[in-house]
């Protein structure tokens, strides 16, 4: 577990992030778009078991308290479907708790966010990647400003994979998704950057942009952007 601690000193909106989309269980808090503490936490299921306290830590590292917050952003998928139902649901538990509203970030848009320095240097496009087992990842294209521009999809990673984007220029390929194609994805313009990882750091962007929108999810009717159906396999009485 790491955190980075800053006391406030703004009274810019202050913005909860939970990031659950992948087996990094992690929290983040904004002052407008600007980090001022952050946990994380590196292990298989344990959100359900951490998210809530290590939120109630990182209020206390900062000298907040709850009433404090203006709003909760939360990943809202492609990834894990529980880490994402536990996510989403703390989510809007706070919120409800609070009378504040949600914010949605795409956990590819997170990713993307985070490598927009190095790719505004490198003149590079971003293609985060999520890891969906075997050879599958859940994947976009961005700009190097982190804008998207194609569709999400669940993509099998292939040696031709990505090709004619390869041949345009620089590629950042970032993500746990971006691991296991290490070995493929052999272009010279690719750019792995494998040890990234979806964390709650890389939402404080987009949350920003859509609080400062009014872009809110309905607390009601929202759930998780899973792409692909949940698939539960049974074996004597057990979810795997």
């Amino acid at each position: 577990m790491t955190a980075k601690k800053k006391t406030p000193e703004t009274r810019q909106p202050l913005i909860l992030a939970l990031e659950t989309a992948t087996s990094v269980s992690s929290v983040a808090i904004f002052a407008g778009p600007e980090l001022l503490g952050n946990l994380e936490f590196f292990g298989q299921n344990r959100h359900a078991r951490l998210l809530t306290p290590m939120v109630n830590t990182l209020l206390h590292d900062l000298e907040l308290q709850p009433a404090d917050l203006s709003a909760v952003a939360v990943s809202k998928g492609p990834g894990s479907y529980t880490g994402l139902r536990v996510g989403v649901s703390t989510a809007k538990g706070l919120c409800m708790a609070l009378d504040i509203p949600l914010i949605s970030v795409g956990s590819l848009d997170a990713l993307a966010s985070e490598v927009v320095p190095l790719a505004t240097e490198l003149g590079a496009q971003i293609v985060p990647m999520i890891d969906a087992r075997r050879m599958e990842v859940y994947t976009a294209t961005f700009d190097a400003q982190g804008q998207r521009l194609t569709e999400v999809e669940a993509v099998v990673v292939e040696e031709n994979s990505f090709a004619d984007l390869l041949e345009s220029g620089k590629v950042i390929f970032t993500g746990n998704g971006a691991a296991k194609c290490r070995e493929i994805l052999q272009h010279p313009n690719a750019i792995i950057l494998d040890h990234n990882l979806s964390t709650a750091r890389g939402m404080g962007r987009n949350a920003w942009t859509k609080f400062q929108t009014s872009e809110f999810a309905d607390l009601l009717t929202f759930e998780p952007f899973y792409l692909k159906e949940f698939v539960a396999i049974v074996s004597k009485n057990k979810l795997i």
